[in-house]
């Protein structure tokens, strides 16, 4: 069956409708980054370019590095995003655009996320390195897909009951990451645990400026979760959606952030751009080794 024009929404040069791109454009292993300024933070590493381009906050640069191919992609802020950014990748390489078919053949991506969080635990200070081994999402965009055969319920569970979650909120959804990237990723440099997706970047992370919060608890309830000695180490607004729409369409994900606030002490990194920087150098580096 043909997917309609209103589902799979294509630009007049046939490229996909917000990332402006066509499936030969794009490599298999492919970088986020969420500010489209950092796509050339990433590149300016790269032995050579081939294609680059730009629309809304999307901008695509493929090329490579230490001859292997490699596209860098912005996905600006929030799940919403994600949910455009990776529907539109994965339509690229397992959608055939000209007949509005689905592929036979499945083609998996590798998606590495390079981005920047607060620590929510003290022994993860500033300028180091974190590896999202899970994500929590909070901000309730996976529910509108089947995510049963990828949650993770005994933790989720313990989550609802360990913070008291409020029923009138998204319940909260677990997700791992892609094992065999992860493992690529991982060094003596990388600290692990749960990130947890907000959805918001005041309210729902627990910043207070003239809203009072809902639950004005709740971060310290979240900093306190463990589970089986598993905690949530740190609070962006990304990983959960990158990683549940990886699993569910059948592609490697894991996110990789640079620690540039500690939240429990009050802390923020003297030079995050550096420390963004050297998070850069070596994730490209494990992706090639």
């Amino acid at each position: 069956m043909n997917i309609k024009h209103s589902e799979l929404i294509l630009n007049p040069d046939g490229s996909i409708y917000h990332l402006n791109l066509k499936p030969e454009h794009i490599s298999k292993n492919i970088i986020f980054v969420g500010d489209q300024d950092r796509v050339a933070k990433v590149t300016q590493y790269f032995d050579s370019i081939e294609f680059t381009t730009q629309k809304r906050e999307f901008k695509t640069t493929t090329g490579t590095f230490k001859n292997k191919r490699i596209s860098v992609i912005s996905t600006g802020i929030g799940p919403d995003n994600v949910d455009i950014v990776l529907n539109e990748l994965d339509a690229l390489v397992n959608i055939d655009l000209q007949t509005r078919t689905i592929k036979q053949k499945h083609t998996t991506l590798n998606i590495t996320r390079i981005g920047t969080s607060g620590s929510l635990q003290t022994d993860i200070p500033v300028d180091s390195f974190l590896l999202s081994e899970y994500a929590i999402d909070l901000n309730g965009m996976l529910h509108s897909y089947q995510v049963d055969a990828i949650s993770h319920p005994d933790i989720e569970e313990a989550f609802v009951k360990q913070t008291n979650w409020s029923n009138k909120k998204s319940y909260p959804l677990v997700i791992a990451n892609g094992e065999e990237l992860a493992t690529k990723l991982t060094s003596s440099k990388t600290h692990k645990g749960i990130t947890a997706t907000a959805g918001g970047f005041y309210g729902p992370q627990g910043r207070v400026l003239r809203l009072a919060l809902q639950d004005a608890d709740l971060n310290n309830k979240i900093d306190s979760f463990n589970h089986n000695d598993i905690r949530i180490t740190n609070l962006e607004m990304e990983t959960s959606a990158i990683y549940g729409l990886s699993k569910l369409l059948g592609h490697n994900a894991c996110s990789m952030n640079a620690i540039i606030a500690n939240r429990a002490n009050g802390t923020f990194s003297e030079n995050p751009s550096k420390v963004v920087d050297e998070l850069i150098q070596y994730t490209l580096n494990k992706l090639v080794e």
